[in-house]
């Protein structure tokens, strides 16, 4: 099992984002910016991702997210911040 290196709580607003497929803009800690729409989490050598659809698949470092916006309209959430 992988390591938890976001808190528990953040994690399932990531996992509600797949669940769903809402389409996210991430805002990351080196101040880059994303968007595509959220799959899933994977774990490889002990680091987890998310994988994005941005016209092709993209994977994200769930330690580099500063925010997370939900870009789909009636969600259940909007915003996230890391």
């Amino acid at each position: 099992m992988s390591e938890c290196r976001i808190a528990c709580d953040l994690h399932d607003y990531i996992e509600i984002a797949c669940l769903y497929g809402y389409r996210v803009r991430l805002t990351l800690k080196d101040k880059g910016i994303v968007e595509g729409r959220a799959l899933n989490i994977v774990t490889e050598e002990r680091h987890e991702f998310l994988l994005l659809d941005q016209n092709s698949i993209g994977k994200i470092a769930l330690d580099q997210l500063a925010k997370l916006q939900v870009l789909t309209p009636n969600a259940r959430f909007t915003e996230v911040i890391f």
